[in-house]
């Protein structure tokens, strides 16, 4: 899975602990998820989306593989 979750934060200007802080996860979290190498709850997915104001869909991007 890819994400666009560095895009984002960029865009609020967020660092990884900020956004880890906001979502209730640690900073290591956010580094996996943003090199595609974890996959986040739907939980989690939605409060990373809510934060960065988009939506699931636009913020990642699920394959097949």
């Amino acid at each position: 899975m890819k994400t666009h979750i560095k895009e984002f934060r960029a865009r609020y200007d967020l660092t990884q602990e900020e956004l880890a802080k906001k979502v209730g996860v640690r900073r290591e979290t956010i580094v996996f998820l943003e090199k595609g190498k974890y996959n986040p709850s739907l939980k989690l997915a939605y409060n990373i989306a809510t934060v960065l104001k988009t939506t699931i869909d636009e913020l990642f991007i699920f394959d097949d593989e």
